[in-house]
């Protein structure tokens, strides 16, 4: 059996189909062109804009033509990670999709349900004749996984709805009606490169196999930060004897918890097997620390060759530390919902670029000054390292309306449909939902999809039952709005 044998059989064609389109955030040429492609074969009215939107029109049944107008909105880009020693291209390769139990997961890479099972939705109901609806749109964007710069930038006219139905969710019997913000903040350290002094050997140590997950959603989990334990174990060792840094490779995308890292590091040959132990009674004491959340993380140290130089032994030390003690985490739970994070930060990824050590972190929270407060905090401890900090453009959270029309309309539905109340929520996670209210204020919106698990990691895996209630949902919320 293969995930084109599953049903709804449309959606998980289409899903199909979506996993052989590369998609990396930034890279969204190869599924434009499929969307592009999809639109014409099926005779479909559709526009894009200059930033790579694209926006789809069906027009309604009829009877159904005062309906209100909705639109299914998803994003086409995905996260790409690979498992250690996984070797593949992912501006090329399709994803090998595996139907493991009740969940499909992919074979030691992302999924990329998140947000491929929402586009899939979406176009699937573009081309269902048997939904009775009124005026449907869709909006599939760009790069929200980096930057949103898709919903940063939609061109004037690509959408005219009245009601927005985002398909970015991850959990079924949960509707989303709020989201955090969130900001980036990049700290730069410049170093010098120095010779290798005479008598050091070097000893390669990678931190692999940890948990991750998704920075808004699993931030609270309590997983270990693979770049936090490393410099953790750094730290202790420079204070014994002398270290030199020779290569940092932490972590990977700005809003994933990090997997694994990886760092070089030079010790005087007679230290090298006394490092080689004291890293086995680091990895103990880890391993007991977290023996609830990192059942699967290992620690290795290998000799290898010296490299050709090291960073300077100043800048070694203050990287070494400022990462060891930055801030990560949840800040602030939110008073107003119970058990949602208000306030995080994820040390997400640390890279040697040049003869700069360059680090990422996300900040979030769904009240705004504290999403400013926490960035000003990142920003403090790594200025006060010696690093010269920046910020990316923020994007705004998403209030919730208890009053929403639709909100209601999807409970009762859901209600009627499955037999019980769904849940109403607000996501940690950043949705692209704020953004529209910005020039489309008057929108009704709401978020919901299936049940997902290990989003941003290669343990991404989406619940098979789920996407059958998702969409068996998504339609009735369709028709009821056509029949209003």
């Amino acid at each position: 059996m293969t995930i084109k044998d599953l049903k709804p059989t449309l959606v998980w064609e289409i899903f199909d189909q979506l996993t052989k389109v590369p998609r990396p955030s930034q890279h969204e040429a190869k599924v434009i062109e499929f969307l592009v492609n999809f639109a014409e074969k099926h005779n479909i009215k559709y526009k894009k804009d200059a930033a790579g939107n694209i926006a789809m029109f069906r027009p309604a049944a009829p009877g159904c033509e005062n309906a209100p107008r909705i639109i299914l909105q998803g994003h086409m880009d995905m996260v790409c990670v690979a498992n250690d020693g996984v070797n593949h291209d992912f501006f090329n390769d399709p994803i090998e999709t595996v139907i493991d139990g009740e969940w499909v997961r992919a074979n030691g890479t992302t999924l990329g349900a998140d947000n491929g099972i929402g586009v899939a939705a979406g176009l699937a109901a573009m081309i269902d004749d048997s939904i009775v609806a009124g005026p449907i749109q869709a909006l599939f964007t760009v790069d929200e996984e980096v930057a949103m710069t898709g919903a940063n930038n939609l061109g004037e006219g690509m959408i005219d709805g009245d009601i927005l139905l985002n398909l970015d969710s991850e959990e079924d019997g949960e509707i989303c009606m709020g989201c955090a913000g969130g900001v980036g903040t990049h700290a730069v350290f410049a170093f010098t490169p120095s010779p290798v002094p005479d008598g050091y050997k070097f000893i390669n140590i990678l931190f692999k196999d940890f948990q991750g997950g998704h920075s808004g959603t699993d931030i609270h989990l309590e997983r270990a930060c693979a770049n936090k334990l490393v410099m953790r174990f750094v730290d202790s060792i420079m204070k014994k004897r002398d270290v030199k840094v020779a290569n940092i490779d932490f972590g990977d995308k700005h809003n994933a918890i990090a997997v694994k890292a990886e760092i070089l590091i030079g010790v005087k040959a007679d230290d090298v097997d006394a490092t080689l132990a004291e890293l086995d009674d680091f990895y103990a004491v880890i391993r007991n620390e977290y023996k609830h959340t990192e059942k699967d993380m290992k620690v290795i140290g290998t000799v290898v060759d010296a490299p050709a130089s090291v960073i300077d032994d100043c800048t070694a030390h203050r990287v070494v530390a400022a990462v060891y003690a930055a801030p990560h985490g949840v800040y602030h739970m939110s008073k107003e919902i119970d058990g949602l994070v208000e306030t995080s930060t994820n040390l997400a990824s640390v890279k040697i670029k040049g003869n700069e050590v360059h680090v990422e972190t996300l900040q979030r929270s769904s009240v705004e000054s504290r999403k400013d407060e926490m960035a000003q905090i990142v920003e403090a401890h790594f200025a006060l390292a010696g690093a010269q900090v920046s910020h990316s453009d923020p994007y705004p959270g998403w209030a919730p309306n208890m009053d929403s029309p639709i909100l209601n309309i999807a409970a009762d539905t859901y209600q009627r449909l499955f037999g019980s109340r769904p849940v109403t929520s607000a996501l940690h996670a950043g949705l692209e939902t704020g953004l529209f209210l910005i020039n489309y204020p008057n929108l009704d919106m709401i978020s919901f999809g299936p049940t997902l698990r290990g989003v941003h990691s290669p343990k991404e895996k989406m619940h098979i039952p789920a996407v059958e209630k998702f969409w068996k949902l998504l339609v009735a919320i369709i028709e009821t709005v056509a029949k209003k």
